[in-house]
């Protein structure tokens, strides 16, 4: 028996020989931004092949004003890369997956407390910081208002992109994503809701892709050419007047023509009044779409939560890869019952072949009708 979710798909260099991907979860569990035993636990059980073939390290900011809450993980001083590069090592010590950076800046959505705490604004007690935005637009009300950035400060944050890409290549990371949606910074400037700027960062289509669109460029020059990089975005705000999928196409198009390996589509987060069509696999048209009209490949997540949807999407020519976030902490072994139900193998780690069901066949009649 033959599975599209379980056959090879090669990014430059990088062959993975399943769709199933591991999303970026922010933990909020970070000790100064680095990484700590908590990570080697998060990520160590998705390493192991059950989970997917890739798994994405959490959002991690590139700078401290970047960050969402003082518990989120940054990569912009050395004790931040040594203590990431621990994880990554132990993680290739006993997995089998490959691994991905995703790069982000929270701009006028930071100073935070963490979801489990409400996730309200930070009072100058708890430890406040300035947030900055294209615009000095405040997400919602009763948070803080940001300051607007100055050219050279955009610039900077730029500049900061690409250093925790020289960072996440020291690690050893296989694959880098630069986040561009969730209403973080660089999403900020793509929708007009939310950048309202007069320079060249603001107005049309075209200047406001521009900052997207020089960092993936600047980040792409100091990644290996062997080595993929992605774009997670917003494909749509789900607001009328906001950024749109055909917005997105043609973002799309041009980070494809800077050298961009695939999108990985999201969408909304930028604005509290958005309305959002929540049902099984709701973004996966998003995906879809981009991938028809920009000609490349295409992650799609988003309530995938069973393994024949996870099929179909891939099988249909919906999107290239699956992407689970709460499903994969729900079932860490998703990739290998997957595999099982569908009739074919997945990646074990040495380890874990204790647990193969070639070990214990009777307790799996697929195998019991092969054997």
């Amino acid at each position: 028996m033959t599975s599209a979710l379980f056959s090879p798909i090669t990014l430059r260099g990088l062959t993975l020989p399943n769709r199933l991907v591991v999303s970026p979860m922010c933990q909020y569990n970070s000790t100064d931004g680095s990484a700590n035993d908590w990570h080697l636990m998060h990520l160590g059980q998705f390493s192991l092949g059950g989970s997917g073939a890739l798994v994405m390290t959490e959002s991690t900011h590139v700078n401290k004003i970047g960050r969402i809450t003082l518990k989120c993980a940054t990569m912009d001083t050395d004790d931040n890369e040594a203590a990431m590069k621990r994880v990554i090592d132990f993680c290739r010590q006993y997995g089998v997956a490959k691994h991905g950076l995703q790069l982000g800046h929270a701009g006028r959505k930071g100073s935070t407390l963490p979801p489990a705490l409400g996730g309200k604004p930070l009072t100058a007690e708890q430890g406040a910081w300035e947030t900055v935005a294209p615009s000095a637009i405040p997400f919602d009300e009763g948070w803080h208002a940001p300051r607007a950035l100055t050219v050279e400060e955009i610039h900077a944050i730029r500049d900061d992109f690409v250093s925790a890409v020289r960072r996440a290549e020291r690690i050893g990371y296989d694959l880098v994503e630069m986040h561009a949606g969730h209403g973080y910074l660089l999403h900020q400037f793509l929708s007009p809701l939310s950048n309202r700027r007069t320079d060249r960062y603001g107005g049309s289509l075209e200047n406001r892709m521009r900052f997207a669109l020089e960092t993936f460029e600047a980040m792409r020059a100091a990644w290996p050419s062997e080595k993929p990089m992605g774009v997670r975005v917003s494909a749509t705000d789900w607001i009328e007047g906001g950024w749109t999928v055909e917005d997105t196409v043609v973002l799309a198009r041009e980070l494809k023509a800077l050298g961009c390996d695939y999108i990985d589509a999201s969408s909304g987060a930028l604005d509290p009044r958005q309305t959002i069509p929540l049902g099984p696999g709701y973004q996966v048209p998003l995906a879809e779409t981009i991938r028809r009209e920009a000609g490349m490949p295409t992650m799609a997540v988003g309530l995938i939560g069973t393994i024949r949807q996870a099929e179909e999407i891939v099988a249909s020519g919906k999107a290239d890869f699956v992407v689970m976030a709460r499903g994969a902490m729900w079932d860490p072994r998703f990739a290998w019952h997957a595999a099982e139900e569908l009739g074919v193998e997945a990646q074990y780690a040495p380890r874990t072949m204790p647990s193969h069901p070639s070990m214990r066949p009777w307790l799996f009649p697929s195998r019991q009708t092969a054997s």
